[in-house]
């Protein structure tokens, strides 16, 4: 099939109607994605397979559950968070550790903003395969490492799928603040050096609860220190769907005096916006 024409160019695009690859949306996802056990087909929001150096995002409303599911043992998802009304405000890594007197992220661990609101909460995941230090790759390591680190090359540097996935929701380069990633561990040792831990193995998954209505960015690319020559990467799975925002009688409300203030923070800036 030619594509020198318009006509054949149109036949062309047409003919890739159904195609279904490994790695790729599904649209929608209610009724045609398998969701996950225990949640209703019809509340399934989101279902995508990102391939190692891939990206993608979303608008999700408050009360989303999103899950990531690394497929093969090789994924490392970086993760950022804005608010989707008021994008100025974002994730705070540097808070996200510091108010909550603690650097390793895990189970019942708050995302939160600049602002003091929290952005997500951590219902599920591995402690000990979450980084909050390194942020993820930039053109100029990945350049140095794999011989390329621009957006559409061989091996994509993180920080450059960001601008990407940042512009289709009007924000720019300027907009990047430092991420969070899972998947790939690191621990400081006692001489204050990064020691990377490596993968967290097939099949392990994060779960995230949106606090607030975000717009999430994530980027599937190889951890900023792993050791390892080739561009390692494997693909990652995502699923969302309806699911409730943490309430006053949640024990995650008031597990730390820090959380309570920042989710009570957050309701009473969701509150005068009618939320």
């Amino acid at each position: 099939m030619t594509t020198a024409t318009t006509a054949g160019a149109r036949a062309h695009a047409r003919a890739q109607g159904g195609t279904v690859t490994a790695c790729m949306p599904t649209v929608p996802a209610r009724g045609l994605a398998e969701p996950p056990a225990g949640v209703d087909a019809a509340d399934l929001v989101w279902a995508e397979t990102v391939p190692g150096g891939g990206y993608t995002h979303r608008r999700l409303a408050a009360g989303t559950a999103l899950r990531l599911t690394d497929l093969d043992g090789d994924a490392c998802v970086s993760v950022l968070l804005f608010s989707a009304d008021e994008p100025w405000e974002r994730l705070n890594v540097a808070d996200t550790v510091k108010v909550l007197w603690q650097a390793y992220v895990g189970e019942g661990h708050l995302l939160l903003s600049d602002q003091g609101r929290v952005l997500a909460s951590v219902t599920a995941g591995a402690r000990d395969r979450a980084d909050a230090f390194c942020g993820t790759s930039t053109l100029l390591r990945n350049s140095e490492r794999y011989g390329d680190g621009t957006a559409h090359g061989p091996s994509p540097a993180g920080r450059e799928l960001f601008t990407l996935a940042a512009a289709k929701h009007g924000l720019s380069r300027r907009d990047l603040p430092p991420s969070i990633s899972f998947f790939q561990g690191v621990r400081v040792d006692a001489d204050g050096s990064f020691r990377w831990l490596g993968s967290a193995g097939p099949g392990a998954s994060v779960e995230l609860r949106t606090e607030m209505p975000v717009i999430a960015l994530l980027v599937n690319v190889p951890h900023p220190i792993d050791p390892r020559p080739a561009y390692t990467c494997t693909p990652v799975q995502v699923r969302a769907w309806r699911d409730r925002r943490t309430a006053p009688g949640d024990p995650l409300w008031t597990r730390t005096p820090e959380g309570e203030r920042a989710f009570a923070n957050t309701a009473d800036h969701l509150t005068a916006r009618g939320l």
